[in-house]
This record gives C-alpha cells, sequence and structure tokens, in this order.
C-alpha cells in the first residue's frame, strides 16, 4: 500500500463525521470569538480592556494603554480572519496569541480566572490546529 493511501486513509475519520463538526465548531469561534473582541478594543463596550494590560506594558512600549489595546484588537482581527481562511496556521497563531495574554495576566497578578479561561482556549485552539485538513505553508 502506497503512503499516500495511508496517509489519506488515516485522515479521512478526521474529515467526516464528529471529527467535521468539532472543527467547524472550533473553526467558528476561534474565528468569531477574536473577530468580535479585537472591534470591542476600539469600543470597550464589553469591558474596559485597559484593566487587562500589565503596567509593564506601557513601560516597554511607551504608548498609553488604549492605544496599545487598538493594536491588541487589529491582531485580534487579523488572527480571527486567519482561522477563518486558513485555520491550521490560524489555530497556532490565536494559542500564541493566548499564550501572550496568559502570560500578561499572570504578569499583571490578578485576574487568574481569565489566565485559567484563556488556557482553556489555547489548548481549543491546539485541538483545531490538529483537526485542521492540510499542511503548513
Amino acid at each position: 500500500m502506497e503512503s499516500s493511501t495511508i496517509r489519506s486513509t488515516a485522515t479521512r475519520p478526521l474529515l467526516e463525521g464528529p471529527g467535521r463538526q468539532a472543527f467547524l465548531l472550533l473553526r467558528t469561534v476561534f474565528t468569531v470569538a477574536p473577530i468580535l473582541f479585537g472591534l470591542d478594543k476600539f469600543t470597550n463596550l464589553m469591558a474596559d480592556w485597559t484593566i487587562y494590560l500589565a503596567p509593564v506594558a506601557t513601560s516597554v512600549i511607551p504608548l498609553p494603554a488604549q492605544t496599545i489595546m487598538y493594536a491588541v484588537g487589529v491582531v485580534e482581527i487579523v488572527a480571527g480572519l486567519t482561522v477563518a481562511f486558513r485555520p491550521r496556521f490560524g489555530s497556532l497563531l490565536v494559542a500564541v496569541w493566548l499564550f501572550g495574554i496568559i502570560i500578561n495576566l499572570l504578569v499583571l497578578g490578578a485576574f487568574f480566572d481569565v489566565a485559567l479561561r484563556d488556557f482553556g482556549l489555547l489548548v481549543g485552539a491546539l485541538a483545531l490546529n490538529r483537526l485542521s485538513p492540510g499542511k503548513l505553508r
């Protein structure tokens, strides 16, 4: 049996049934959530996002906290769109981004519950990566 035949039959179950449903659910969540949260960095309707920024960030990047949040918003929107169109790469981008958020929250010394939630999201982003068809390019 050829290696390509083995490879295609080994990945087929992930592309059908429950695996496909899990992929679609995760891709949808990791597309919509970052875009919505990214857009909210410009309006602060859901939260005052600057309270989640560790003070060390503004000492390293000498900009007002809200200006940093605008940049964060752009990155989150781009990450969500990347998940939509290139889920295998986008899921890794989201996972790395979530890792950075977790580190920021731990440095802040507060919002440990949010850091734990974000760790769960990071694991979900890695699961999306494993379920995503295709190769990284």
